[in-house]
């Protein structure tokens, strides 16, 4: 057998699979074989997830998901963002990287590199970036393309950027834009406009594009976009414009939809005008369908808030002319909302035709009849609610025993009451202040503390915390019969030790309310006996005290208390101690006090943000200037008081002159803003201060000019001992 010789091998065919494929120019080139020579790197092995928790439902909280923050983006959500889009776009999108986002001729420059750039490519750029700015000048240098003109798609994609830059006014441009370019803008565009506006709330903005789409391109909007224009116009409020939007929608002759009528009578709804809103339901009866039961209940709903509830009624006897069956979400709104308004009765009646059509009767409708008859004084149909409850399955919550102890104690039915209290006790209720708050007012009235200090005994031992919750029964108490019944229940329990810094406040507070201000002062002192520390309140509700009495040095030294603990005087403590301050002529000191109350609170008096202005106005040594900012006082509708006039003295004394000083309150006494005898009064108080500020301006000079010791030489009297 002659040998065989052997066989060249077969070329390979350069394709896909045996060589490269030829580039084209969104496609990089492969090499390689039938598989890839592109590597891989290792991968750490995953961790093995932790086990979950055990669920505990006490430490589960209903709001925890809505009021998570979101998590922040992962370090690679940009460039996947940016690996999305075609070859091309990403050589443009790094251009703009390269130059920190930035137009400059660098940026031209790549992009000149390119030999065009079509719209479709231009839509893809700018849907990615974010600087509206950067994507305006890409915008624009796109079409400046020999033969270039910008589509549909990118005009809209430069909306959405320019919306999501908050650049709606610029993006409500692009209309103008278009035509101008020759591309009249389609309803479609209109349509993304009136969109953005829509989701941002911003109603005129809505209404500006549609009175623009259909006036002045003459672009008549379809249904659904009539829908969406009337739709954000009523809910932001604007129910005139959707009504005169509607009119349009009439004049075209189009024809509503269920959408249409449901929009206008929801926004009738919302602007109280019933009538209007039943003649749409008539129109829309005869044209269209009658409304459901869900329509009907959602127009009960808008109309609830409002308080109006014959409104509500009307609705309810149009849904039984329509044969329209209420469901048991029908009957919850209108029975929660009449036995919340004051008609408890009526929703009573509604309640009793729900149980014969069967329907399950929800809690909420229960808890509300209760209140509302509880409210009436009627408590006994309150507890047979709370029996029939019962009866059918339901668990009574704690709201509803807190109304029915709450009416026991108005109808003086306390033992009752105290019973009840018992039961939230033994049903593991876990009973609160507002809970045992009508029985300690109850048992204070009537005198009987040996029941009213068990009750706090028990209190304890369910763990209240008796101390906080005695100020807010004294709170109450204070609030509802006054400081003197109160100081009489507060005699009982002081010998237990029941006190607190809280406690001593409220009594404090509404004594000096009263004009009883040495009481007050009385348990002020009696604080320290106490060894109780007062806090800024105490101390501010002293101020005002002292300045009342005429003792404005103790007065100041409570305001230095105040500081020495770093905290800030109320506003009225303020006021007080300034205008204290003024009466005795410590001027200086007053317009300090002014000036620290200004730069503590956030909201100062209007008269200490005046008394600058009229130091500031003295400057000009003019005292018409000074007389212009009291008229805008007068205009504002500020009183003048003694601040004011001390800031008159300050300013005139330290920039003006005394005969300028005359002038003003001459002007305020021809007015009849000061007295004769206040006059003269405020003029010695001028012609003292500027003696003040004489003696001050000389001792300045002196001690400038090194002769203080020669004057205490010679015993000066200008000088202090």
């Amino acid at each position: 057998m002659p040998p065989q010789v052997p066989q060249p091998p077969k070329p390979y065919k350069h394709y896909f699979f045996y060589g490269h494929r030829k580039p084209a120019q969104n496609r990089p080139t492969v090499r390689g074989g039938v598989f890839s020579n592109r590597q891989t790197l290792p991968t750490a092995p995953p961790k093995p997830p932790s086990p979950p928790k055990p669920f505990n439902l006490k430490n589960w909280d209903p709001h925890f998901l809505s009021a998570a923050k979101p998590s922040p983006p992962q370090p690679s959500a940009v460039p996947s963002a940016a690996l999305r889009l075609s070859p091309i776009a990403r050589f443009i999108v790094d251009a703009f990287r390269r130059n920190n986002y930035t137009w400059s001729p660098n940026v031209v420059a790549e992009l000149n590199k390119l030999r065009r750039v079509p719209p479709n490519l231009v839509a893809e750029v700018i849907k990615f970036q974010s600087n509206h700015s950067l994507a305006l000048k890409f915008f624009n240098w796109a079409g400046n393309q020999r033969g270039y003109s910008h589509n549909f798609a990118s005009y809209n994609a430069l909306a959405y950027c320019l919306n999501r830059a908050y650049q709606f006014r610029e993006a409500d441009r692009l209309p103008e834009l278009m035509d101008s370019q020759g591309k009249p803008p389609s309803e479609k565009q209109f349509e993304i406009l009136i969109r953005m506006h829509s989701d941002a709330n911003r109603g005129l903005r809505v209404y500006h594009v549609y009175d623009k789409m259909r006036n002045k391109f003459g672009v008549r909007p379809r249904v659904f976009l009539y829908n969406r224009v009337m739709e954000a116009l009523v809910r932001t409020g604007h129910l005139d414009l959707a009504l005169k939007v509607y009119g349009d929608f009439r004049e075209d002759g189009l024809v509503e939809e269920r959408v249409t009528f449901m929009v206008l009578v929801k926004g009738l709804c919302k602007g109280g005008r019933v009538d209007e809103m039943l003649k749409v339901l008539g129109r829309m009866r005869e044209r269209l369908c009658r409304p459901d039961v869900f329509a009907y209940t959602a127009l009960v709903k808008i109309l609830m808030p409002a308080g109006d509830l014959d409104a509500c009624l009307r609705v309810w006897e149009e849904m039984k002319r329509d044969g329209v069956e209420p469901d048991v979400k029908a009957y919850v709104t209108l029975i929660v909302g009449l036995a919340r308004g004051g008609r408890v009765g009526e929703g009573y009646e509604l309640f009793k035709e729900m149980k014969s059509k069967g329907f399950l009767v929800d809690r909420v409708i229960y808890g509300s009849l209760v209140e509302g008859f509880v409210a009436e004084g009627r408590v006994g149909l309150g507890f047979d609610l709370l029996k029939d409850m019962v009866s059918s399955g339901y668990r009574a919550d704690l709201e509803i025993y807190n109304c029915l102890i709450e009416g026991l104690c108005s109808l003086n039915r306390v033992q009752k009451a105290y019973k009840l209290f018992q039961v939230t006790v033994q049903e593991g209720l876990e009973p609160d202040f507002l809970t045992v708050k009508p029985l300690l007012v109850a048992y204070a009235e009537a005198n009987r503390m040996e029941d009213f200090c068990k009750l706090l005994e028990q209190m304890r031992k369910l763990g209240f915390p008796v101390v906080a919750d005695l100020s807010k029964f004294f709170s109450v108490l204070v609030e509802k019969r006054g400081p003197i019944m109160a100081l009489e229940a507060f005699a009982h329990l002081k010998d237990k030790g029941h006190v607190s810094v809280e406690i001593y406040n409220i009594f404090i507070d509404s004594l000096h309310k009263i004009g009883e201000v040495k009481k007050a002062l009385s348990f002020f002192d009696e604080m320290e006996g106490l060894s109780l520390k007062p806090d800024s309140f105490t101390y501010s509700i002293a101020i005002l005290c002292h300045v009342d009495l005429g003792e404005i040095k103790e007065a100041c030294a409570c305001h230095n208390k105040i500081i020495e603990m770093s905290c800030i005087p109320s506003i009225a403590a303020y006021r007080s101690l300034a205008r204290g301050l003024c009466k005795i002529g410590e001027i200086d000191e007053a317009m300090m006090l002014v000036r620290d109350c200004l730069g503590s609170v956030s909201d100062g008096p209007m008269e200490f943000k005046y008394s600058l202005t009229i130091i500031h106005a003295c400057k000009s040594s003019d005292a018409e200037k000074v007389i212009d900012v009291l008229n805008e006082m007068i205009e504002e509708g500020c009183s003048l008081d003694n601040v004011i006039y001390s800031a008159i003295i300050s300013g005139m004394c330290k920039h003006g002159t005394i005969e300028e000083a005359r002038k003003v309150f001459s002007n305020l006494r021809e007015r009849n803003f000061l007295t004769e005898s206040d006059t003269i009064v405020y003029d010695e108080f001028l012609i003292d201060h500027m003696k003040k500020k004489t003696a001050d301006l000389v001792l300045s000079s002196l001690k400038f000019f090194g002769l203080e010791s020669k004057l205490k030489a010679k015993g000066c009297k200008l000088l202090p001992s």
